[in-house]
């Protein structure tokens, strides 16, 4: 399991302009719906990780990586756009 505690998206997503509270606590509730993709977005989004490195890290295979990340985007992009 991760969680986005000690997480460090300070100065560069600032200086980007990117808003995180609206993307953390989407996030959150991406948790509590489906836990592991939202762990494949916290590892691919924040930690930089490739398909490969999560699927090692969750112990499931890479295509099950890329239909979890391909569902968490959606599922995330359209939380966003409300």
């Amino acid at each position: 399991r991760v969680t986005l505690d000690g997480v460090d998206v300070g100065a560069q997503q600032a200086k980007e302009g990117l808003e995180l509270e609206p993307l953390l606590s989407s996030l959150r509730e991406l948790s509590e719906l489906n836990a592991r993709h939202a762990d494949v977005v916290t590892l691919r989004f924040f930690g930089g990780m490739t398909v490969p490195e999560v699927a090692e890290s969750l112990e499931v295979s890479k295509r099950t990586v890329e239909k979890d990340w391909q569902m968490a985007r959606a599922w995330l992009l359209s939380r966003l756009r409300t």
